[in-house]
């Protein structure tokens, strides 16, 4: 099998493993005692991607999300880091940075297959 096909084809396996299978694994090694409801915190920051029902065209898949939606800026990646200094807020902070550095990593992908 070519190595580029290899790639397109495991790339939304890890980025969707990566938004719900690891989020589960950083909430069973350092919240071992409610893993299940940080892990369901983590999965529900994922509220951010309805922003990208927003956009025209819904879906482009040459477009980075980083710094495109309102959500995924570098001001709201500042506002997440902020959260971690806040007990209430820091599992949410904490699931949002994940996503946007998730999505970050989709970014790089997508501009390695980019045709543009």
């Amino acid at each position: 099998m070519e190595v580029t096909l290899l790639l397109k084809i495991l790339q939304p396996i890890i980025h969707y493993g990566l938004h719900f299978l690891f989020p589960a694994l950083i909430a069973w090694v350092f919240f071992r005692k409610e893993w299940k409801k940080v892990w369901l915190i983590m999965v529900l920051t994922m509220v951010v991607d309805l922003e990208h029902l927003l956009a025209n065209p819904i879906f482009d898949p040459n477009r980075c999300s980083i710094n495109f939606h309102i959500l995924h800026t570098y001001f709201a990646i500042i506002i997440y880091v902020i959260m971690l200094f806040f007990k209430r807020t820091r599992i949410i902070g904490i699931g949002l940075l994940f996503h946007m550095l998730t999505d970050f990593q989709d970014c790089l992908w997508s501009k390695y297959f980019c045709n543009c």
